[in-house]
């Protein structure tokens, strides 16, 4: 699992947020969980874009563990699964995954 699943940690706003995800972050993230998904693609975007953050580049993981995972920040943790594969955010074969897409850190 990523750094801030394996601690519990969640989605947190980044310190350096512009405005506009600030705004997401109040709007559909609680206490490190997703309280909503975001109808607006662009914005569904964006907070995929984090919730992809929580794996890291390179490491396969099997379906459970992403299960885990994704069951730390929303509720519907297929649904959140099948977002982040369909976005192009994390690839599935076999059910293993890594992550194949997003931002990443450096």
């Amino acid at each position: 699992m990523g750094l801030e699943a394996a601690t519990g940690g969640g989605l947190e706003m980044p310190p350096d947020a512009d405005p506009e995800t600030e705004k997401l972050f109040r709007a559909f993230v609680r206490d490190g969980r997703i309280v909503a998904m975001p109808a607006k693609y662009s914005r569904r975007r964006v907070l995929l874009d984090y919730v992809a953050r929580l794996f890291e580049p390179g490491v396969r993981y099997p379906e459970k563990d992403v299960n885990d995972t994704l069951s730390l920040v929303y509720d519907d943790f297929a649904e959140l699964r099948r977002f982040l594969v369909d976005e192009g955010f994390m690839t599935r074969e076999y059910a293993v995954y890594w992550r194949s897409g997003g931002t990443v850190d450096i």
